[in-house]
């Protein structure tokens, strides 16, 4: 009896504990979302979203949010530049007509985010004119983190970049049948003699003389990958660096659908619930917040989120990029000093306001998914309640083009940034590179943070409005 008793409490006992099990694992993503976010996204976890640190400058914050109101006209904080007497650089003097006869096609395959593969199409008009080669459209890898499938033909409007540089270098769509069968996965299956792989890094002239020519004479196709900053900034021909800027700012534009949604998010920024009023237009900054888990995770950089925070990015380093993160050999306070952390929210705010900006100004966020969500942006919030982005400026329907394809989202954001007044970026980074150059060529004005000053935090600073801790682009890029 004892034995059939001891036999049934167990058995109740295993059964009561299979379904409290299977009520856990049913409720967890209920209370505890984050935990099942893939790990390939920068999306609010249970250690950013649920656990979001405090006001890490709560004095400063506080008394950014009470302080009285400056004068926009006497502040000069949206006076345009002078003329700097520099001349936009995209004008070759070379004046011979382009070779007929090419040496064959090269192929580039261009990895990372959308304005590092920009700068790769850059490069590769570059090299292919260096070659005296036809360009094959760039192929755009798929971005680990991003996960953005979009090809070249469906961010730029491809027939402008080929017609506007008909007299610099030969461009196909594609290759002809012949070399049909130049793919990625030709050249993911095996040693291929046509394949270049050794490319270094900001690699000379001459190395692509000596290392890819040959292979176009014998084969009549290169194919180089992998091509990011594959090609050298020093030692090379007017011509060479004029052509790069005229592909990067004349020859890439964004499909027609992404600039004519970007007009209308300019035009919702400049007259806001005004439009036809007759009113002068209004300005208004846009914010580069480069704050992804991504980003988060790569600085290995402290932002208040105590050990569970730590623990969660030193785990996404470790998915992504298998632990091999330069910046994770640092103290925080040595790559604080470096200036290698980008500003969270709440610092890039009160920075903004040091400045000058308030309540009142007109603020377009242009990010991605920041990390932690709408807490950890909070601070920023109140200091700029104006602050719009794209998915609350522009309707479901008008986004539904783009939504989900990250590519595709920050060429709008990109766009949007063009037509800025005022642009600043919360981190270095390819964006921000991307728009000091751009925004330079434009003399258009730019706040470029000294992120090594910043990092020191000495003082406080809302009392920085002017002196050490930013540059206010005066046209000139370091």
């Amino acid at each position: 009896m004892r034995a059939s008793f001891s036999s049934h409490h167990h058995h109740y006992q295993t059964q009561r504990s299979v379904t409290m099990v299977a009520l856990a694992a049913l409720l967890l993503p209920v209370f505890f979302p984050g935990l099942f976010s893939p790990l390939g996204h920068a999306s609010p976890t249970l250690f950013s979203e649920w656990n979001a640190p405090k006001s890490r400058h709560l004095p400063l914050l506080m008394g950014a949010l009470q302080r009285p109101l400056l004068d926009e006209q006497e502040s000069g904080l949206w006076s345009p530049l002078p003329n700097q007497g520099m001349k936009k650089c995209d004008a070759s003097t070379d004046k011979r007509v382009l070779r007929k006869k090419s040496n064959g096609y090269v192929q580039v395959f261009l990895d990372g985010g959308l304005n590092q593969q920009r700068m790769g199409i850059c490069d590769a008009v570059a090299v292919a004119k260096i070659l005296n080669a036809t360009l094959v459209i760039p192929h755009l890898e798929v971005n680990p983190v991003w996960q953005d499938s979009s090809t070249f033909v469906e961010i730029f409007d491809v027939d402008h970049f080929i017609n506007v540089l008909k007299d610099d270098i030969s461009i196909v769509k594609e290759l002809p049948k012949g070399y049909s069968w130049s793919t990625r996965e030709y050249y993911a299956t095996a040693i291929r003699a046509t394949r270049v792989k050794t490319a270094p890094v900001h690699a000379s002239v001459n190395w692509y003389l000596e290392n890819v020519l040959p292979v176009l004479q014998s084969y009549g196709i290169a194919a180089i990958a992998p091509f990011s900053h594959r090609l050298a900034f020093d030692n090379l021909s007017v011509d060479i660096q004029r052509l790069r800027c005229k592909v990067n700012f004349q020859a890439l534009s964004y499909v027609p659908h992404i600039r004519a949604l970007g007009d209308a998010l300019v035009g919702r920024l400049r007259y806001p619930s005004r439009i036809g009023d007759g009113k002068e237009p209004g300005k208004f900054v846009v914010l580069h917040l480069r704050f992804d888990k991504d980003m988060a995770a790569h600085s290995a950089c402290d932002f208040g989120g105590g050990k569970a925070e730590k623990l969660a990015l030193a785990k996404y380093r470790q998915v992504i990029w298998q632990g091999r993160v330069l910046n994770s050999q640092f103290t925080d306070e040595e790559l604080r000093s470096q200036g290698r952390c980008p500003l969270t929210p709440e610092e890039i705010g009160l920075l903004l306001a040091a400045l000058g900006f308030d309540n009142t100004t007109s603020l377009y966020l242009a990010s991605h998914k920041v990390y932690g969500g709408e807490s950890r942006i909070s601070a920023l919030r109140e200091l700029f309640p104006l602050m719009e982005d794209k998915k609350s400026l522009a309707s479901e329907a008008e986004l539904a083009k783009i939504e989900g394809k990250a590519s595709l989202l920050a060429a709008l954001d990109y766009y949007v940034s063009m037509h800025s007044d005022v642009f600043i970026s919360a981190s270095p980074g390819n964006m921000h590179n991307a728009m000091v150059g751009h925004r330079t060529y434009e003399n258009l004005r730019t706040i470029r943070p000294n992120m090594a000053l910043l990092g020191a935090w000495v003082g406080p600073i809302s009392n920085r409005r002017s002196g050490r801790a930013t540059e206010i682009d005066n046209g000139k890029s370091d």
